[in-house]
């Protein structure tokens, strides 16, 4: 017998949900008895896409072009109705939806035509405490009603679970912990890139390099990060800032660059290939992510997986990875002088550092590979369709 899985995910940007829906649905597609589609919106924006990839790789893509990010009565409208003539000519017996407007249509789909098994991963809430009012009201109340008709959350991080249930996304019987898993291979050969990465980004041998991997936008935390260099550079005058990623804030962070006195010391690469992201890391010393909310930063564990240490703001999943003063520096969200001090130690004290990033490395390895991450989905699936 055939499982037939449709996945839905809002927009195939480069982008940690968006690379784990990716992984996941290629992971299916090597086992045997899976049929899998992939349906995403357009990628839209600066923050770079997935679908040449996910192309390459032979995924059954169907691109829907009125699926956006945004709130629209006439596109959500215009996607819902693409998304019900889809499954009813796929006729999947398994609904996987991702992120939180392909969630919240796709589940509306899923009851309307009948889809026998219903799962959603949350790889970050729609509300949170940066969001406006009634907006995180809205979300909530259709989370409520979308958790009703799911058989199953998949949750990145614990976090998430505690969070979702406070919410009212559903009961803690209906979430399962599964973590983002990700290809270790290139992160755990990085380390023989550092000198020829750092040569091509024009960084001397011996300057000591933070980097940030994030998409420039709102809540990703650069404007702090800029703040604390400013503070550093004192101390460490051969410091360099590392901003991989592209995004709507790109001219504001250069102004603000300016204004703090550390334009040149930055080097903006722009939007990069996942696949250069692991040699970005070790042409590093020090990796920090200092992101408002997020569920489970990959990053986070692909630094450590590197070998490099990291120092993040302590929201949602980072304190499933970062231990504070084990595998890295766990900041209070918003603490600048307590980033800027995370940092400084970092750079200061490289033993203790090393060994951070070894513990970190030793303990994510094991826990983070893609294999791993699609074996549990695919025996929860099997779990699933034996229930029903």
């Amino acid at each position: 017998m055939t499982v037939r899985v449709l996945h839905l995910i809002t927009r195939l940007i480069l982008g940690g949900a968006q690379e784990n829906t990716l992984l996941t649905v290629e992971g299916l597609q090597r086992l045997p008895g899976y049929r899998v589609v992939l349906a995403a919106g357009p990628a839209l924006g600066r923050e770079g896409e997935l679908i040449q990839r996910a192309k390459r790789n032979g995924v059954d893509l169907r691109l829907l072009p009125d699926l956006r990010r945004a709130i629209s009565p006439y596109h959500d409208a215009l996607a819902l109705a693409s998304l019900v003539r889809l499954f009813r000519e796929e006729r999947p017996d398994i609904v996987h939806t991702h992120s939180s407007k392909a969630g919240i249509l796709g589940r509306f789909a899923a009851k309307l035509t009948g889809v026998p098994i219903v799962i959603h991963t949350v790889h970050g809430l729609p509300f949170h405490p940066y969001e406006r009012g009634w907006l995180n009201a809205l979300y909530r109340v259709l989370e409520w009603v979308c958790g009703r008709w799911t058989d199953r959350l998949i949750a990145v991080a614990q976090a998430m679970v505690d969070q979702g249930i406070e919410g009212g996304m559903g009961p803690r019987e209906k979430f399962t912990v599964i973590r983002s898993g990700m290809e270790l291979g290139p992160f755990l050969a990085a380390e023989g890139s550092r000198d020829a990465t750092r040569a091509g980004l024009g960084i001397p041998p011996g300057d000591r390099v933070v980097v940030e991997v994030a998409r420039l936008a709102p809540l990703k935390g650069h404007e702090d990060v800029l703040v604390a260099a400013s503070r550093l550079v004192g101390r460490h005058p051969t410091l360099r800032l590392l901003f991989v990623g592209d995004g709507e804030l790109r001219e504001a962070l250069h102004a603000r660059a300016r204004a703090l006195g550390v334009w040149e010391r930055i080097v903006w690469t722009g939007m990069v290939e996942p696949d250069r992201v692991a040699s970005m890391l070790a042409a590093s010393d020090v990796v920090v992510h200092a992101s408002y909310r997020e569920g489970l930063a990959r990053v986070l564990p692909q630094a450590l997986v590197v070998g490099r240490p990291v120092a993040t703001f302590d929201v949602d999943g980072a304190r499933e990875v970062v231990e504070d003063g084990v595998t890295g520096r766990l900041v209070r969200a918003g603490d600048v002088e307590g980033l800027t001090a995370a940092l400084d130690g970092l750079l200061s004290d490289s033993a203790s550092a090393s060994r951070m990033a070894a513990e970190g490395r030793r303990r994510c390895v094991a826990e983070f590979d893609h294999v791993e991450m699609v074996a549990r989905i695919a025996a929860l699936y099997q779990e699933l369709l034996r229930r029903s």
